[in-house]
């Protein structure tokens, strides 16, 4: 017998913790399955991009596996016993990169319909709030979070023979834009940012405390529409999501310049910042699909897995690409304090980048060697293996879903990610 442990995971300094959750389960491998088991979801995957291929390890067997998770250590690097995850073989000269608009043509209706809801939704009780929205939401971006809700909709949809997506999976859709959107808002208040996706940020508009308070308002009013959809389960999922922002933007703040900081704690709050809304997303999308408990326990995983590696991913940029790439100055993390894997990966080699980070980059032209240093002692090298690693889990987590166009921009959408940093 094995414990799988869910989202209701109370993350600590130094360790995770299982709580008693409605998730959580005990069940043996032999017991799980989905309905369309006789497929063989573990064969390879020929329709890659370009040259690109993914490499299934266990060809001989025709159902997903759920592997136990015995420590926190376990948990947070991505290491589970059994058989390795699928192996992304990149041959970098003939293949062409991924496209986010062709990946999420599959579901190109879903959210064309998503972004003529998105506004309306908002309410209009109070015109300088909904303007406030409109500003953040005018600005466009790549609908990544509900483009996931949808495609895991439809894809576990398959399993239980669902021809059409329900109400509350485009609901929720529209719940998570609004709650990534509110959180956008709050973060360029604190990170003082005064661009958002080529436009001025809500804050820049019409001052902090308006922005503030769309934020908020945002919140709430993806609250109520949260708790109008009636699924306890999902309630709680998501509900623990706003919950995590917070944990995560405190956990940040109070480790400012601490070169002492591990890269498990990094993880926990990459988690909360970044893996906790994607998470929630994926399974959510699966709960109202009305699958089994162990599908949707993957679908988390993924979810979780491909927000880890999202969040390595942009850490690394922030050192490797140009400021006008980034459309900040390169390594702006780094000057405020931020630690990410990059630094914590070269602090175990380099003690004169601790000397640099500790006096706060006090001395001219100090961030500009510390950022060498980082890049010289192998940080970025380790950080994307971390990436990869995650990425290689995420592809794991979704052998369990039939073949389909779904699942293989899910996949997708794991080989786009790393293709960020090749």
């Amino acid at each position: 017998m094995m414990s799988m442990t869910c989202h209701t995971l109370e993350f600590g300094r130094t360790g995770v913790d299982s709580v008693a959750c409605g998730c959580s389960f005990n069940a043996s491998l032999d017991r799980f399955t989905v309905k369309n088991r006789a497929r063989r979801v573990l064969q390879s995957v020929h329709r890659g991009y370009g040259a690109r291929k993914l490499l299934c390890c266990r060809r001989d067997i025709a159902r997903c596996r759920v592997y136990s998770t015995k420590t926190s250590e376990a948990l947070l690097n991505g290491i589970v016993p059994g058989p390795p995850p699928p192996v992304l073989e990149v041959n970098k000269e003939s293949r062409s990169p991924i496209s986010v608009t062709d990946l999420f043509e599959v579901v190109a209706d879903d959210l064309l319909t998503l972004n003529n809801n998105l506004q309306s939704i908002v309410g209009a009780e109070n015109p300088v709030l909904m303007s406030a929205a409109e500003q953040i939401f005018g600005a466009g971006g790549k609908r990544m979070r509900p483009a996931l809700v949808f495609l895991v909709s439809r894809a576990t949809s398959e399993i239980v023979g669902l021809k059409e997506l329900t109400r509350e999976h485009r609901r929720l859709a529209e719940i998570i834009e609004m709650i990534h959107t509110a959180s956008l808002i709050h973060d360029d208040v604190l990170d003082e940012s005064d661009m958002r996706r080529g436009k001025q940020t809500v804050h820049q508009v019409y001052g902090t405390r308006v922005a503030v308070l769309a934020g908020d308002f945002m919140f709430a009013q993806s609250s109520w529409y949260l708790a109008n959809l009636e699924n306890l389960e999902v309630i709680k999922l998501i509900s623990q999501v706003i919950k995590d922002f917070a944990s995560g933007e405190i956990k940040q703040a109070s480790s400012l310049f601490d070169c002492e900081v591990e890269l498990e704690e990094y993880l926990i709050k990459s988690y909360y910042k970044t893996a906790s809304l994607i998470a929630a997303s994926t399974k959510g999308a699966s709960i109202f699909s009305g699958v089994d408990s162990d599908v949707s326990e993957q679908m988390y995983q993924y979810g979780k897995n491909l927000g880890l590696s999202f969040q390595v991913v942009d850490d690394i940029l922030d050192f490797t690409q140009s400021a006008e790439q980034l459309g900040k100055p390169a390594g702006s993390d780094l000057a405020k304090g931020n630690l990410t894997a990059p630094v914590i990966f070269a602090l175990e080699k380099e003690p004169r980048l601790r000397e640099i980070i500790e006096s706060e980059f006090c001395e001219t032209s100090s961030l500009d060697e510390a950022i060498e240093l980082v890049k010289r002692c192998g940080g970025i090298e380790r950080a994307q293996a971390l990436a990869k690693e995650k990425a290689d889990l995420a592809l794991q987590n979704i052998q369990c879903l039939p073949q389909s166009a779904f699942r293989s921009a899910l996949e997708g959408m794991v080989k786009y990610n790393l293709e960020r940093i090749d």
